[in-house]
């Protein structure tokens, strides 16, 4: 099944993202994440959705979100063409000289180190849901105590075109 992004303004009022989110479990839809949050007018709130299914089953997702009274706008973006990001926090088991090796991967590959322990060490990772996909396979030989990953957010990149890449 293809990766569905759906990006949702809506009213920045209490039980709005409850409303969405009760929408998508009703209709059985299969989230792979959700994440919400202010927008540039505090007013109004951006959702961003990855969902899970064919064209039909997403444009009768979309079909759906309209009709909720506080939605604004409801647009599909194209992953390939959308500017997207994650956050992860990850804390490694860090005992047995594992920890050096672990702060230098980590100034390697960007990584920012928040918390640094004689027996563990947690780190902040942040770009692409590809970026964090990767980050987590390259730490996953140090032991992985704990992780929490925010899910994606998504702005349609305006202007249309194909990315560039920034030095």
């Amino acid at each position: 099944m293809k990766k569905n992004l759906i990006t949702i303004l809506v009213h920045n009022k209490p039980g709005v993202l409850s409303h969405v989110a009760g929408l998508v479990t009703r209709r059985g839809y299969n989230v792979e994440s959700i994440a919400a949050g202010p927008t540039e007018d505090y007013s109004v709130t951006r959702i961003t959705l990855v969902v899970t299914g064919d064209t039909a089953t997403v444009e009768q997702v979309v079909k759906q979100f309209q009709k909720l009274i506080d939605v604004i706008s409801v647009e599909i973006l194209d992953y390939e063409n959308a500017l997207t990001g994650e956050l992860a926090i990850i804390t490694l088991k860090a005992g047995s000289g594992r920890r050096n090796r672990i702060v230098n991967m980590a100034s390697l590959m960007g990584f920012k180190l928040i918390d640094v322990l004689a027996d563990r060490v947690t780190v902040q990772v942040a770009g692409s849901a590809r970026d964090v996909d990767t980050a987590v396979a390259a730490l996953a030989p140090f032991t992985i105590i704990a992780m929490a990953r925010t899910g994606l957010v998504a702005l349609p990149r305006q202007g249309g075109g194909s990315p560039e890449q920034v030095l």
